[in-house]
């Protein structure tokens, strides 16, 4: 019983649990004909927003108030550009990577000069920048849907023993995710400034630097979901980043970090990610209108949160 105890109070284990028993829901309805089909995507599409919730999720931990809204304007920018400098040519693909790379680095260096240098909020700096790289992101597509190269089209919707690709992508981001959380001083900065920046400061934490470092990163792992994305789908579209934006911050709440930053959890990323395509799958397959659906999502999301929240601060 104690041991049942411990295991109850770890706060990714209830995401999990949650989405579990949707899968299993889902696949009663279906006489379990289509286990197979709904588990790899699951994994595919709830990769790209594991993708992004981790980089959410490093930007949540400094701390209360500390949030990317620029992640939807990032994804659709980076693959926007990065598909128009591919061209549908394979021997450019790793341009394409390196130029949408090189967005998210842009995009995070300008939100954390607009937080710092002007002293505004975070939630506002990076809305508004959110608009500056959404018109960029327009001005770019100008109505054209170009397609990915055949070769990295191919790559993302095909499966390596089973797995998505995507998903073993999310999956190698996880692990460096995770790494640097619990096994870096960069790792233990974060949190400390998460748990107190003035204590952080008196201990002699970089803190600016650290903050600078993770707004890159979140806007980076942005990017990347973007140019993987665009890829899935077969092209860029103004509106792609559009549900990342509370889909990332769902992620993270759902997957038992603490709001108030200073306690990350990687795995709880993972089953927030497959919970929240896997509850839209199971209410669908129902045969819910759209009402209902939202009405419902809410309040399977809220009882989630509700069951996790007695854990203790600081239960990995």
């Amino acid at each position: 019983m104690r041991m049942l105890d411990r295991v109850a109070r770890k706060p990714w284990i209830w995401s999990w649990v949650a989405a579990f028993v949707v899968w299993f829901a889902t696949i009663m309805v279906t006489g379990g004909a289509s286990t197979l089909d709904l588990s790899q995507a699951a994994l595919t599409f709830a990769a790209f927003s594991i993708i992004v919730g981790i980089g959410q999720m490093f930007v949540i931990t400094l701390g209360p108030g500390n949030v990317d809204l620029s992640v939807p304007s990032t994804m659709t920018l980076a693959g926007t550009v990065a598909l128009k400098l591919m061209d549908v040519d394979n021997a450019m693909i790793l341009a394409g990577l390196g130029v949408a790379v090189l967005i998210g680095i842009g995009v995070g260096i300008l939100n954390y000069a607009l937080i710092k240098a002007l002293r505004i909020p975070p939630i506002i700096a990076t809305l508004s920048m959110s608009f500056i790289v959404q018109s960029a992101a327009i001005w770019t597509n100008r109505g054209l849907r170009i397609k990915p190269p055949n070769f990295l089209a191919d790559f993302t919707i095909a499966n390596t023993l089973g797995i998505p690709n995507v998903a073993i992508i999310a999956l190698v981001i996880s692990v460096i995710a995770w790494f640097l959380l619990e096994r870096t001083i960069y790792g233990r900065w974060i949190s400390a400034i998460g748990q107190s920046m003035p204590a952080a400061k008196m201990a002699g934490i970089p803190v600016d630097g650290t903050r600078f470092v993770t707004y890159v990163f979140c806007a980076v792992l942005a990017s990347l979901a973007g140019y993987l994305l665009a890829c899935f789908s077969g092209g860029a579209a103004l509106n792609m980043g559009t549900e990342y934006l509370l889909m990332s911050i769902a992620v993270v709440v759902l997957g038992g970090t603490a709001v108030a930053g200073g306690d990350s959890n990687v795995p709880g990323i993972w089953g927030a990610s497959l919970f929240m395509f896997l509850v839209v799958s199971m209410l669908n397959t129902y045969g819910l209108g759209a009402g209902i659906r939202l009405i419902m999502t809410g309040l399977i999301i809220i009882s989630v949160i509700m069951l996790a929240g007695g854990r203790q601060p600081g239960v990995r």
